[in-house]
């Protein structure tokens, strides 16, 4: 009697169901409306106090280091004052974050102040450079003689119309890539040879390429003038120019590369060896592809350590006003050889061009930059976009072949059920 009357209970506490037979939905209930609803936070690692005590302490720091420097202390000069402002800006921070925050937080705004400053202070370096390079030649870019034309017809006394850095520019593109040829492979394979061999005798060569990232430059362009030059009776060429820039890169392509192949885990290395892969098999398939990014990295590190390189050049390839494109014999100038003598001219018009000269490098150097990130800058894994339409056209004919091999054996299944053939195990277990 009990059980009967909680069963009626329950279905009377139900929803009733329209007679019509519809089903019942489920609702999304709706948000509250209400203006007093607590709206959710916003997760911000800058706070407003933060930033006022960072203006705060920029303002008064400027103001103290104006009034010690123009009442108090016999200072002057735009560096002794910003360095000043500098230090006040720090302590007043610290003093700032310290009235609300406790000891390790004051470290750690204090720490992150001073890493985002110097980041900053970088960038700016970097830029001032770049734009008073450009800015001082300015006139000389403005020619387009400048970029056609050698110093053959052009005097220190000559403007700017006449004469240019066709020379310079041949030459510095013909030393790096003599340089490249021969550090990339050299490079790789002592990288190689560190990362995946060691003992012994790769801790004597780590120890003798650490060494060698040390050397001045007047020492390897001596170090190729006397052995190639001297030596082997070779004369100065762009050839001996490249070998004394590759002395120079050669040390910093193999560190970085050691280390990128070092990051390359171990995993991978064993699963392809697990595969029945020789080690060979293993360093030219994974981790070389996998270090692919890095590697270049490497490469364009040691590319801009030998681009600026400027007395193994003078020693090695001499000097001249001519274009000689043949790296095999007689000298041969650089647009960093070029600046250098350019800019210690006294007349304005070589001035602008040394600065004109250096514009340029930099312009090559970013475009060989860009270049070489085009190449192998692309994560592993990641597939450009003409290699995904070439995978895709793969599938689509692996798609095709698949296609029509099961209606080649659908056909021969229909004639041999029809007796026109006889069955052949191979085929049909295929």
């Amino acid at each position: 009697m009990s059980m009967s009357v909680g069963v009626e209970r329950i279905a009377e506490s139900r929803p009733a169901v329209a007679a019509t037979g519809a089903e019942q939905r489920t609702t999304v209930p709706v948000r509250p409306t209400d203006p007093g609803h607590e709206a959710p936070r916003a997760i911000v690692t800058a706070r407003r106090t933060d930033i006022f005590a960072l203006l705060g302490a920029a303002v008064a720091a400027v103001c103290l280091t104006s009034l010690l420097f123009t009442r108090f202390l016999p200072f002057d000069g735009v560096l002794g004052f910003v360095a000043c402002a500098y230090l006040l800006f720090l302590g007043l921070y610290a003093a700032l974050v310290g009235l609300d925050e406790s000891g390790p937080a004051v470290r750690d705004r204090l720490a992150a102040v001073f890493v985002h400053t110097l980041a900053i202070a970088m960038l700016v370096a970097l830029v001032v450079v770049v734009v008073f390079t450009f800015w001082r030649g300015r006139d000389a870019l403005a020619m387009g003689n400048f970029y056609w034309q050698d110093m053959r017809d052009a005097g220190p006394l000559q403007p700017l119309s006449i004469g240019g850095i066709r020379h310079a520019i041949g030459g510095t593109l013909e030393q790096i890539a003599i340089a490249l040829a021969v550090t990339v492979p050299l490079g790789l394979v002592c990288a190689v040879f560190l990362s995946e061999v060691p003992g012994p005798l790769s801790r004597v060569v780590r120890v003798v390429v650490e060494a060698m990232t040390a050397l001045p430059s007047i020492v390897a362009g001596l170090f190729v003038y006397a052995t190639v030059i001297l030596t082997l009776g070779l004369p100065k060429s762009g050839f001996a120019a490249g070998l004394a820039i590759s002395v120079m890169m050669l040390p910093i392509v193999i560190r970085a590369a050691d280390v990128v192949l070092r990051l390359v885990p171990g995993t991978l290395r064993e699963a392809s060896l697990a595969l029945g892969a020789s080690q060979w098999r293993t360093v030219w398939h994974v981790v070389l592809p996998t270090a692919r990014s890095g590697i270049t990295t490497a490469i364009i590190l040691g590319t801009a350590r030998g681009v600026g390189e400027t007395s193994p050049v003078l020693l090695t390839a001499g000097f001249t006003a001519i274009t000689n494109l043949n790296p095999g014999e007689g000298p041969q100038v650089s647009l960093p050889l070029f600046v250098f003598d350019a800019v210690r001219r006294p007349d304005p018009a070589m001035i602008a061009r040394g600065f004109g000269a250096a514009a340029v490098l930099m312009a090559l150097v970013l475009l060989l930059f860009v270049l070489a990130r085009l190449a192998g800058g692309r994560p592993v894994g990641q597939l450009s976009r003409g290699q995904r339409r070439r995978r895709a056209a793969a599938s689509r004919r692996d798609a095709r072949r698949f296609a029509a091999a099961a209606r080649e054996r659908a056909a021969r299944r229909a004639r041999q059920d029809s007796g026109q053939i006889r069955p052949d195990p191979e085929v049909d277990h295929v």
